[in-house]
């Protein structure tokens, strides 16, 4: 669920060489996989993966993954779909390990490849790509005006962008139980509204925008996720990652439900197309 062009970073990461930190350790990996099936670092599985590429054409295209996260997504893109090359991207070095790690172990290098580069421009060249994908790894980005304007240059003429990311319902101060929530997080969110995304997108050059709110199915998810955390599934979680990060992430999700339940927390998916 990490990204390129992230600006801010939090004091819990780890920072290497380059200067980023990694925000998502082999803790924060090990939780979120252990709440969200095993490679996944984003909510809803495969099934909310389809619902995002929904009548994308992916017959012989080559394919980018931003923010990769742990390769669970990447891989499961070359295996539903005819693709030609899919490559995912992440700005974190213990992902891309756990990604290549996961590759290797499923055999599929052969249309499959996993690449960290540092934040900022895309290291990849003009036309690039027949597809650009994310699953809620943009939040990570301030800047969406550089960051669209990145995706729709690696773009073919043609190409397709389907993602998702959590957006908030306003641009502009968030309100305190927003604040309460993205301290809670203690993650680099650079949160912003549909309608900027679609100004974005449009300023880009994208045409067909689209943003649907998916605010109504991750509130009641994370409810029961929050359910999980509590009773049922808390021993186990703990006995992967300890007690401690388990009543933290308790304290992150019920800050989360506030939000989801008041709406400023709206994760969307987001459509676009660079004109032929």
């Amino acid at each position: 669920m990490t990204s390129p062009q992230s600006s801010d970073t939090s004091s819990n990461g780890v920072e290497h060489s380059a200067g980023v930190v990694d925000e998502y350790d082999e803790t924060a990996i090990r939780f979120l996989e252990a709440l969200w099936g095993e490679g996944y670092l984003s909510p809803g599985g495969p099934d909310e993966v389809r619902r995002i590429v929904e009548g994308v054409e992916f017959s012989g295209r080559d394919v980018l993954d931003i923010g990769c996260g742990s390769g669970g997504i990447t891989l499961f893109l070359a295996r539903e779909y005819p693709l030609r090359q899919i490559t995912g991207f992440d700005v974190e070095q213990p992902v891309i390990d756990a990604a290549a790690r996961r590759a290797q172990d499923e055999g599929v290098g052969d249309r499959v490849d996993f690449v960290r580069g540092a934040p900022g421009i895309l290291p990849f060249g003009d036309a690039s790509f027949d597809i650009v994908f994310s699953k809620d790894a943009m939040v990570h980005v301030a800047d969406k005006e550089n960051l669209f304007a990145d995706i729709f240059r690696i773009l073919r003429p043609g190409g397709i962008f389907a993602a998702s990311d959590w957006l908030t319902s306003h641009d502009g101060q968030p309100s305190p139980a927003m604040r309460e929530y993205l301290a809670a997080e203690g993650l680099s969110f650079g949160m912003a509204s549909a309608r900027r995304y679609e100004q974005a997108m449009l300023a880009a050059g994208f045409a067909d925008v689209k943003t649907s709110s998916r605010n109504a199915w991750y509130r009641e998810v994370a409810r029961g996720e929050l359910a999980r955390l509590k009773g049922p599934e808390y021993e186990r979680i703990a006995a992967v990652v300890g007690k401690d990060y388990v009543d933290k992430n308790i304290r992150t999700w019920s800050a989360m439900q506030v939000v989801l339940d008041s709406g400023e927390h709206c994760p969307t998916h987001l459509r676009a197309r660079k004109p032929a």
